[in-house]
């Protein structure tokens, strides 16, 4: 190479340096001035507090960026903290978290006011009024978009994550849901054990850092049962403050994602989400745009206002169908309690030890004689229904397969179809419905969801055919697919899918061993009731505690009401089955009272129709109230001591009083200001006896009959374990109120 080439190369070499190096110090400067106003901006929004209160001004919601940029939210309810400064976000799998990052790219405000009717429910018109604040966030590395929608009430507030169509975000796998609830002190709490697969548990009351060392013993028995955490407990959560608040943590509008539990850190008193997983341990699967179900505190210092909170229902979807006609609230009795209580069983023989559905043949295998679901036994019940104007008959145990159903983990284990050879399903329909009456179907699942709805359409097809309208379905056992749970996404929306193909057949559904209800029934109303709780039944097992019908209404019927089976006369469970030794904790007046506190457009007479005929003038309460409402008002309440409700009866001007108390009883001076002026009334008062007594004198109960009008003010005592029941009907006739005394 000559002199003159070099030097033009060397020339050439240092210009590209000198360039690059221009180039390097450029891009030095531009990432320096982003790193900076990202810097700048989190820092802005770490300081920056973002607020909406509710439409009284006594709810105040907070919301900010904290260090790091992690979602913060608190609550104060007049000037009073409710929550204290909580962290929110998702854990995903395979991915970079959604908890910190974020930077606030837009926020909104709206208000909304609507009144609305439900199809059926505790009043004819429902308010739903808030006022909404609406965080977008981006995080900032990810480029990923997450929004956090609040919506605040007079008594509370809901809120969600909501993630909009996006590049950077589309499939993604929730590990971990890190929603916290920070409470303000060591708050009085009504709970029961964190579970993945039952709810079936008596309620402990106590403080928030006395869970620990209590859960232990506060887990009972049952047929699947996952418990997740020495300090876990499920919503929906009460509480009680020293200062006499009164909160309440539960979820709305669960759909296609997991049911939350709350898992407690007792040394900083921090609730946190809890999600139930699948069977490989991930909580949801989710593709954008989504979003996740509500988290909802409500908030007020009158428990009765808790009670009367439609703010679970609000933040649910209107009601998807257009015809909803054929959706009709129930009361029925049926052929359960003498199973239950009585020790009589669901199967047929005791000669088949195995069944296998197509192969099975029942043909000359000699009845055990004492299987319930019988033609003569089930027309005795159809008989007493039409006497005593009941509208359908539930008959559990009629269809082939309850020999082997339970604890061998079968697949194949119903068709849901055919019925036991003493179980004629044509003739006992038809003998239904000559008398005004419906039989009401029971599909027990065993568990094994994909078993049910390989024979759903058939199944639906079968009640059609007979006339049948509604379903009692259970979920008895560990579930089939196996590893995964009672609460998981997958079985949610096995439910719901249920709930929507049973609408197609226009029938209504009672799940029971389902997810605890969060609303869904203001969308789909054809889900009448649930269980997913402590019902009735296990006052023929181990008992309830005696204030559990005082702390229920503030817990699990806040999602929805629960087929909660009432109506036991019969309080010696031995008198049924020499081999029990349980008791019913409960006079017999309160139960009565459960038809009122107890809400639910779907009411059983759970005892045996020879035990009411033994007190056939109590009986008449049963046979009287209403299980449709145009107004509810609740007139005292205290968690875990006592509930006094009032109710009016669609489109009447009756109304119906009960009250439940604890052990220690409850003694009221009712007034009874919510009735028309103008009018006056016949009260029939249900209470128990001076002597009665939950354990030893349940049965003791008084009647007594008045003249009532907006003036009265009715002395009441409900003893221990008791309550008191109160009929209440419209005087039309003035001749009905000769000779009847004003009653005090």
């Amino acid at each position: 190479m000559n002199s003159d080439k070099s030097y033009r190369f060397i020339y050439y070499l240092l210009k590209q340096v000198l360039l690059n190096m221009k180039q390097t110090f450029q891009m030095i400067v531009l990432v320096t001035c982003a790193l900076f106003m990202a810097l700048t901006v989190q820092a802005q929004n770490a300081t920056k507090v973002y607020q909406q209160v509710s439409p009284d001004n006594n709810v105040h919601l907070s919301f900010e960026l904290q260090e790091k940029g992690k979602p913060s939210y608190s609550l104060q309810y007049k000037k009073s903290q409710v929550i204290n400064p909580s962290t929110l976000g998702l854990e995903l799998n395979g991915q970079e978290s959604l908890q910190e990052g974020f930077e606030v790219v837009n926020t909104s405000t709206s208000s909304f006011d609507e009144t609305w009717q439900p199809v059926w429910g505790e009043n004819k018109d429902i308010r739903n009024h808030y006022n909404e604040l609406l965080v977008e966030l981006k995080q900032t590395l990810t480029g990923r978009f997450m929004n956090l929608r609040f919506r605040v009430y007079d008594d509370g507030i809901g809120f969600r994550y909501e993630f909009p169509q996006q590049r950077n975000l589309v499939y993604f796998v929730v590990r971990e849901e890190h929603s916290q609830f920070a409470m303000s002190g060591d708050h009085t709490a009504w709970w029961i054990p964190g579970d993945y697969d039952t709810q079936e548990y008596d309620y402990t009351e106590s403080k928030l850092s006395e869970i620990r060392g209590l859960l232990q013993g506060a887990v009972s028995g049952n047929a699947s049962q996952t418990v997740f955490s020495p300090t876990g407990v499920q919503t929906s959560l009460q509480m009680k403050t020293a200062e006499g608040l009164y909160i309440n943590l539960h979820e709305a509008a669960l759909v296609d994602y997991s049911c939350m539990h709350l898992n407690l850190d007792d040394k900083n008193l921090i609730f946190e989400s809890w999600l139930t997983p699948d069977a490989v341990g991930n909580k949801a699967y989710m593709q954008s745009p989504c979003h996740t179900p509500w988290r909802t505190v409500m908030v007020s210092d009158d428990a009765r206002k808790i009670l009367a909170s439609n703010l679970i229902l609000n933040l649910n979807e209107p009601c998807k169908y257009e015809d909803t006609s054929w959706i009709k609230p129930v009361k029925y009795i049926g052929v359960w309690w003498e199973m239950i209580a009585g020790g009589k069983p669901w199967a047929y023989t005791w000669d088949i030890p195995s069944v296998k559905l197509d192969e099975t043949d029942y043909t000359g295998v000699k009845p055990n004689g004492v299987h319930p679901a019988n033609n003569a036994n089930v027309k005795k019940y159809i008989d007493f229904a039409a006497e005593h104007g009941f509208d359908q008959v539930l008959v559990e145990g009629w269809n082939i397969g309850w020999e082997d159903w339970f604890g061998n983990s079968k697949d194949y284990v119903f068709d849901f179809q055919t019925p036991y050879p003493d179980f004629d399903i044509k003739m006992l329909n038809e003998y239904a419905h000559s008398k005004g009456v419906k039989l009401m179907m029971h599909h027990e699942t065993s568990s094994s969801v994909r078993n049910y709805e390989r024979h759903m359409e058939a199944a639906y097809q079968l009640m059609n055919k007979y006339g049948y309208n509604s379903v009692k379905s259970g979920y008895v056992g560990n579930m089939i697919p196996r590893g995964e749970h009672h609460y998981g996404q997958w079985l949610n929306n096995h439910y719901l899918y249920a709930v929507t193909e049973a609408a197609k057949h226009r029938i209504m559904v009672n799940a029971h061993e389902a997810v605890r209800p969060t609303g869904l029934c203001r969308t789909y109303p054809n889900l009448i009731g649930n269980e997913s709780a402590r019902g009735t039944e296990y006052e023929a097992f181990a008992g309830n505690k005696p204030f559990h019908t005082t702390v229920l209404p503030f817990t699990r019927l806040q999602g929805g009401p629960m087929d909660y089976t009432p109506g036991i006369f019969e309080m010696d469970m031995n008198k049924l089955n020499p081999n029990s030794h349980s008791h019913v904790n409960s006079t017999l007046a309160r139960q009565l009272a459960l038809y009122v506190t107890m809400y639910s457009p779907l009411q059983m007479a759970a005892d045996l129709p020879e035990n009411y005929e033994r007190f056939m003038d109590a009986f008449q309460f049963i046979k009287d109230v209403a299980v449709d409402w145009d107004e509810s008002r609740y007139l005292e309440a205290e968690p875990g001591r006592y509930i006094v409700v009032a109710r009016k009866a669609k489109g009447t001007d009756n109304w119906f009083v009960g009250c439940t108390s604890n052990e220690d009883g409850h003694i009221s001076a009712l007034k009874l200001d919510f009735l028309n002026k103008d009018k006056k009334y016949i009260a029939t008062v249900y209470e128990d006896s001076k002597d009665a007594h939950y354990r030893t004198n349940p049965q003791a109960y008084t009647i007594r009959k008045g003249i009532v009008s907006a003036k009265s003010v009715l002395k009441m005592k409900a003893a221990p374990g008791g309550g008191y029941a109160i009929s209440i009907m419209e005087v039309t006739d003035k001749a009905a109120m000769k000779g009847v005394k004003n009653l005090k």
